[in-house]
């Protein structure tokens, strides 16, 4: 029983935990569409008589390349037409592949019967598949739970259109919005800060965003809060009415109403493992072979001015946790460089320190900070508890940042962001790189980072 002393929100969240919770769709249901692909190609295979080699090889190489389309994400409109062109192009480069390879062995292999027989049977394969996942979501078997971000005209629409189309397989169980009418077709169960906990108390799968009274700019934090839920976005284009709306695997559709899909960071925990396998990695070769270096730039930085070797500063890393940045000293030994921001001409930097800026070569002990953990090869730089707190108050996103490993180099360093310049401009070069991470950026980074350095570029 909620009393006046009950913090606001609590009797909707108190109602919303004793509400039932609808089970997710079983395990086996992500198996459907891959299954009767693998039996689909493997059939196709047999039928033209391929050796078990090539059949092997060209059954393995389109799953893998259907799997990096994104065919096998969980979607909501299930339409085989949309599937043709993406289907014939993968297996016809499949074929192509095989074929090379085949050919190269001496082992015979009809391009011209490989890739039609496949196409047919995997498009066959896949009208039976999406028959099959539309009557069990009829059935009431493969229903995901989904939470409407928005109240209002088209989230109201959606619920509607969800209730009374079963075969997308979304079962709308409430709104978020600050606003509440006794009308609406399920209730609102809070505000839009309340979205990590609805989706952790409700186990909602799929978060559709309409949006509302609820401006963009406050609500990309909190959708970026839930990117670590394991959830499916879908964001609901503006002007969709006059076809503004790109087309591709990222946009999917609920009776008419264009949906798109919210891109998951891709650094996964299993990304994350890689990427730190890396780290380790290059920062443990450049610290072997930059030895030499790293000795005669402490002897003559001891030598330059009176103070110790190496500068140690807090510096906010990743969730915001401090730890001690390690830099060769360039500058003679003062007490405000916690809260003073730094200039290229700032007159405390000694002729060796200078060198050492232009060249990044003071910035080499960090090297030691990422063997520790504190830092990775790449990511955003890190900031002064001070400044940190400031900007965080005062520029847009720049908080967002700390959700991966502070960097010993960045995409906004690349981008001549670094330094005096504008923190709007660095937070949102960071932010795109977190949301937009591969192994290949990073390598481009580091490789740019290098060439800079080398030209005294700074």
């Amino acid at each position: 029983m909620a009393t006046n002393l009950d913090p606001p929100g609590t009797s909707k969240i108190r109602a919303m935990r004793a509400a039932a919770v609808i089970p997710s769709p079983p395990s086996w249901a992500a198996l459907l569409v891959p299954s009767f692909d693998a039996t689909a190609l493997v059939l196709s295979m047999v039928v033209i008589g391929a050796t078990r080699l090539s059949a092997l090889s060209f059954v393995l190489i389109a799953l893998g390349l259907f799997a990096i389309q994104g065919d096998y994400r969980s979607r909501i409109s299930l339409r085989v037409t949309e599937d043709v062109a993406r289907i014939t192009a993968d297996i016809s480069i499949c074929a192509v592949i095989v074929g090379l390879a085949m050919r190269a062995s001496g082992v015979a292999f009809d391009l011209l019967l490989v890739a039609p027989v496949a196409v047919a049977a995997v498009l066959a394969a896949r009208a039976a598949t999406y028959a099959i996942v539309r009557r069990l979501r009829r059935a009431g078997v493969l229903v995901e739970p989904t939470l409407i971000v928005g109240a209002g005209t088209q989230g109201a629409n959606l619920v509607a259109a969800l209730q009374e189309h079963k075969e997308y397989g979304l079962l709308p169980v409430g709104f978020l919005d600050s606003c509440s009418d006794a009308s609406l077709p399920v209730p609102v169960l809070g505000d839009i800060e309340d979205l990590a906990i609805v989706v952790r108390e409700r186990r909602i799968r799929r978060v559709i965003v309409a949006f509302g009274p609820t401006r963009s700019a406050e609500m990309i934090a909190v959708l970026r809060d839930c990117a670590d839920h394991r959830i499916d976005m879908h964001v609901l284009p503006r002007l969709f009415e006059l076809g503004a709306v790109p087309s591709g695997r990222h946009t999917d559709e609920i009776w008419g109403v264009p949906l798109l899909r919210v891109q998951r960071p891709t650094l996964n925990p299993r990304a994350w493992r890689m990427k730190r396998l890396f780290d380790v990695c290059v920062a443990t070769s450049i610290l072997v072979l930059a030895s030499p270096i790293l000795v005669v730039l402490a002897i003559a930085v001891r030598l330059s001015s009176p103070g110790p070797v190496l500068f140690r500063q807090t510096r906010i890393g990743q969730h915001g946790r401090p730890f001690q940045l390690l830099k060769f000293r360039s500058m003679r030994v003062n007490g405000d460089s916690d809260t003073t921001w730094t200039v290229t001409t700032d007159a405390r930097r000694t002729r060796l320190g200078q060198l050492m800026r232009r060249l990044s070569l003071d910035e080499l002990p960090q090297l030691f900070n990422v063997l520790r953990g504190d830092m990775s090869m790449v990511g955003p730089r890190p900031e002064r508890p001070h400044f940190a707190m400031r900007f965080s108050q005062t520029v847009l996103h720049y908080g967002d940042r700390h959700r991966v490993p502070v960097g010993l180099t960045g995409w906004a360093q690349i981008h001549g962001l670094r330094g005096d310049c504008s923190i709007e401009e660095r937070a949102r070069f960071d932010n795109q790189y977190i949301e937009r991470w591969s192994p290949w950026r990073d390598l481009v980074i580091l490789a740019r980072t290098a060439v800079a350095a080398f030209r005294g570029d700074r």
